[in-house]
């Protein structure tokens, strides 16, 4: 079974699945940004988007595949994918190969994302990376946000806002015995 927990960059996906992942361990947790990542440092990404690869989307499918026979575990997967053909594809071929699927959308307000994004700031401390970082996101916001209209039949909508332990104790009462 996967878990996905889809919305905006900053709605929160990350932290949703850190608490998931804290009362749940046993369940593996996916990123599909790092097989982009990856990507990003072998091959040019002419769009700036890895989504764009269709090696990306493949592979995203191809290790989630390989999680869920080698080790029988649910996976819980944090990432933002809001372009109607890559969500149709990638949970298309999830679906093709048996795999039952939650899906979460986590809605969050343009202005409190943008308080989010602006509040997070960048790690490694380089003002350059962070103002880059921010543009990217920042121009996808609206995108990111209107997509919650596009989402498949089935997705569960979830108010982004509210306290994230009540968000676990949503997507755990949807999912049921995992």
């Amino acid at each position: 079974m996967i878990v996905w927990v889809n919305g905006s960059f900053g709605a929160g996906k990350t932290t949703l699945v850190a608490e998931l992942h804290s009362r749940r361990p046993d369940l593996l947790v996916y990123d599909p940004e790092q097989v982009g990542l990856l990507l990003r440092d072998i091959v040019d990404v002419p769009t700036g988007d890895f989504q764009d690869l269709p090696l990306w989307r493949s592979q995203l499918v191809s290790l989630a595949l390989g999680l869920l026979k080698e080790y029988e575990r649910p996976v819980l997967v944090p990432m933002t994918l809001v372009d109607p053909l890559y969500v149709s594809e990638v949970f298309g071929a999830l679906a093709a190969a048996g795999v039952p699927m939650h899906h979460f959308f986590l809605k969050v307000p343009a202005p409190e994302l943008e308080r989010r994004l602006r509040a997070r700031g960048n790690p490694q401390g380089d003002p350059e990376a962070e103002a880059a970082g921010l543009r990217w996101v920042m121009e996808r916001m609206v995108r990111c946000v209107a997509a919650a209209d596009t989402m498949p039949d089935g997705t569960v909508f979830l108010d982004g806002e509210r306290p994230t332990a009540e968000l676990a104790d949503d997507v755990l009462k949807h999912v049921g015995t995992i």
